[in-house]
């Protein structure tokens, strides 16, 4: 009788999402859900949270969240997604610890996602030099002085970079990827699973007051409260 090996198992295909203080939530539960139940739907997928180090870290909400895993501890992710904020977030563009853990997180994934300012975060690392890329639309614009060519989409993807507008964009993008990664039906399974259809209680947002430039003075507070003790990046930035 012939023993015949037996089959290997593909690899398991990692989703890190990256955590750090101040971030706002629903950037980061928002499209780790969707991939969450993409892991549930379809065998190979999995989701871990990584940070600096495995202990409570505050967000821009009274809510604080907790690391799966340290950065040292997910070697090669199949895909990164790093969230933002505003102040916090802002902030982080001049840590050069986190860019740093971005950066070589970044070199060995396959994709590299972001949400709302997190493509600031991407862009401040080098990431996004040459690449066209959205954020959040009060500080799109910044994303130029970086090198990048800023978007108005919802998502925009460039190579194997992929950013989407603010905050709840996130979840778009996600499913956009799961379609991708996983095919349509699985993706609309997903959105089902979670439900996700949007019906705002005031309609679509109006945006011609953001495109106006009204909350211009607004941003540019909050920036320089973020940058206060880096006044060469807050120059650049604000030129």
């Amino acid at each position: 009788m012939t023993e015949t090996s037996p089959v290997p198992s593909a690899p398991v295909k990692t989703i890190a999402f990256v955590l750090y203080p101040g971030l706002t939530p629903l950037d980061i539960v928002g499209p780790l859900q969707v991939f969450a139940a993409l892991a549930d739907l379809v065998p190979g997928y999995r989701t871990v949270v990584i940070g600096e180090r495995i202990e409570p870290i505050g967000s821009d909400t009274p809510l604080s969240l907790v690391p799966s895993h340290t950065f040292e501890e997910i070697a090669d992710p199949h895909a990164t997604i790093v969230p933002g904020g505003l102040v916090p977030t802002l902030a982080a563009m001049a840590d050069e610890n986190l860019l740093g853990n971005l950066r070589e997180t970044a070199a060995r994934s396959q994709i590299v996602g972001s949400v709302c300012t997190g493509s600031l975060l991407l862009a401040a690392a080098g990431l996004l030099e040459g690449r066209q890329a959205t954020t959040h639309w009060m500080y799109r614009d910044l994303l130029a002085r970086f090198g990048a060519t800023p978007v108005t989409r919802r998502w925009v993807e460039d190579g194997h970079f992929i950013t989407a507008a603010g905050v709840s964009a996130g979840i778009d993008m996600a499913l956009h990827l799961v379609g991708r990664l996983a095919g349509n039906e699985v993706a609309r399974m997903v959105q089902l699973f979670i439900e996700y259809d949007p019906e705002p209680p005031f309609g679509p947002i109006d945006w011609t007051a953001a495109d106006s430039g009204q909350y211009a003075p607004f941003a540019q507070q909050l920036l320089q409260n973020a940058l206060a003790d880096h006044p060469a990046l807050l120059a650049h930035l604000s030129n």
